[in-house]
């Protein structure tokens, strides 16, 4: 049993509350007050300051001022973000207001067509939660990891929100080994998994980002060696309140050194590079908030 029963209950019930609020408010203005709320208190927060070293590291021809713009955008779509999770399920296909556009969308229709298994690999760039139905508005329904919240109640909430968005009876994959082994038989048995890899893994591999050494998950490139299936990039762009497009490349060339190691650090490799491509023609929609790099880039 929690030691925190009450707080987790009030937690829940401001949870519920927020969340039928954004409901009644309409993506447009739920994502105008999420940004508002976001961008007015974050850039005060502690976690700001891993942001700066992450800008300063990454990008050091950006003076102090256009350091604050970047983070200060980032907050902004963070709030966004969070509040456009209730409307993520039901948001369409539009030319213009609130919905999403997309930006090759033959490469998820060849997919379809080919049946067998996907992976769509990802970062937590602009509204990524919205990546889930957009695969279903294109027949090709996908499943994705999540990280489940300390209150269970809080938990429960959000993972009916990203059901709704992926569509019923889409499986949502703990992250850890348990869910990963669960994620392999989808795949195996013809799935489509979606995958977000710009977060630190202590166990993969050294791969570079913005020319430094990032410890970057192999999961997605080794999957896609072993089941020969396409890894596909796709990644959103903001560009209004709950006004998204999603940009999806063509699948990444397999290499085939006849060396699985090797083939596996080439493809994440490329993975990361098309990151940091993304990142760096819209720096203020990418959550520089995580500690990306080395520890040590953080120490003083």
């Amino acid at each position: 049993m929690s030691s925190h029963p009450l707080q987790f209950r009030l937690e829940a019930w401001v949870a519920r509350g927020a969340l039928a609020l954004l409901r009644a408010l309409g993506p447009a203005r739920a994502s105008a007050l999420g940004g508002a709320i976001a961008r007015s208190i974050g850039p005060w927060l502690p976690v700001s300051r891993v942001a700066d070293i992450n800008l300063r590291y990454c990008l050091p021809e950006l003076d102090i001022a256009a350091r604050r713009r970047i983070i200060h955008g980032v907050w902004d779509s963070l709030g966004r973000t969070a509040a456009e999770l209730p409307h993520a399920a039901d948001l369409e296909l539009t030319a213009e207001g609130p919905g999403f556009e997309v930006v090759g969308r033959e490469v998820l229709e060849a997919c379809r067509d080919a049946g067998g298994p996907v992976i769509l690999f990802s970062g937590h760039i602009a509204c990524w939660e919205i990546l889930p139905r957009v695969l279903r508005e294109a027949g090709m329904p996908m499943a994705s990891f999540y990280r489940a919240a300390t209150n269970p109640a809080v938990d429960a909430l959000i993972a009916a929100e990203r059901q709704r968005t992926s569509g019923a009876g889409v499986p949502l994959f703990a992250k850890g080994t348990k869910g990963a082994r669960a994620a392999l038989a989808y795949l195996a048995r013809g799935g489509r998994v979606g995958m977000l890899v710009d977060q630190k893994m202590n166990d993969g591999i050294a791969a570079r980002l913005f020319g430094h050494p990032a410890m970057t998950a192999a999961a997605a490139a080794t999957l896609a060696l072993r089941l020969k299936c396409p890894l596909v990039p796709g990644h959103v762009e903001r560009l209004g309140p709950a006004r998204l497009r999603i940009v999806v490349e063509p699948p990444l060339p397999h290499p085939a050194s006849g060396d699985l190691h090797a083939d596996v650090a080439t493809l994440t490799q490329a993975m990361n590079d098309c990151l940091e491509r993304w990142i760096r023609a819209r720096p203020q929609e990418w959550l520089w908030l995580h500690r990306r790099f080395p520890l040590d880039v953080y120490r003083g």
